[in-house]
């Protein structure tokens, strides 16, 4: 009997989630530069956390950085960074994060090598869908109530940062 040897398959997320989550993550800073720079310097360093989190495999560097750019938004809302942009960034950081994280289970149940293009693109997009109507909500709530009001601004973010963690999951 002549033992097959098979390659090892390659566990690493795939390419696609990574972009992803790279081009999020960069949108995330930009708009988040857009309301405040030091708030959107702190999403910039978050975002090259998430990256760095889906390279290495480690989902607690992916919930690390994603909590520093969290702490960067309310950075930015409490200096009076407009309300708009970061209601983008915070859609952008949380796609990152979940992009980074979806592909780091692709790479671990299917490999690299896997056909995984269109299932990272509805998985995206499913996701962006459910962010602007969360967005949608709380900036609707927001005009509705808060009538240029910094704190009531920032409070209303925090819930809608809320509100989307819990349609993503």
């Amino acid at each position: 009997m002549v033992a097959v040897s098979r390659p090892e398959r390659d566990d690493r997320p795939p390419t696609a989630a990574v972009l992803g989550g790279l081009v999020a993550g960069s949108v995330a800073s930009l708009a988040a530069a857009l309301a405040d720079p030091l708030g959107g310097a702190v999403v910039g360093l978050a975002a090259v956390a998430v990256l760095a989190g889906s390279l290495r495999r480690a989902h607690r560097l992916l919930s690390w950085g994603v909590g520093v750019g969290a702490v960067g938004l309310a950075v930015a809302g409490y200096r009076g960074g407009a309300v708009e942009p970061l209601l983008a960034a915070g859609v952008a950081l949380a796609l990152a994060w979940d992009l980074a994280d979806h592909g780091i289970t692709l790479g671990r149940q299917v490999g690299r090598g896997a056909r995984t293009r269109r299932n990272v693109a509805v998985h995206a997009g499913t996701n962006l869908l459910a962010g602007g109507l969360s967005v949608a909500v709380v900036y609707g709530t927001y005009l509705a109530a808060a009538g240029n009001q910094p704190i009531a601004a920032l409070a209303l973010l925090l819930f809608g940062a809320v509100a989307l963690a819990s349609a993503l999951r």
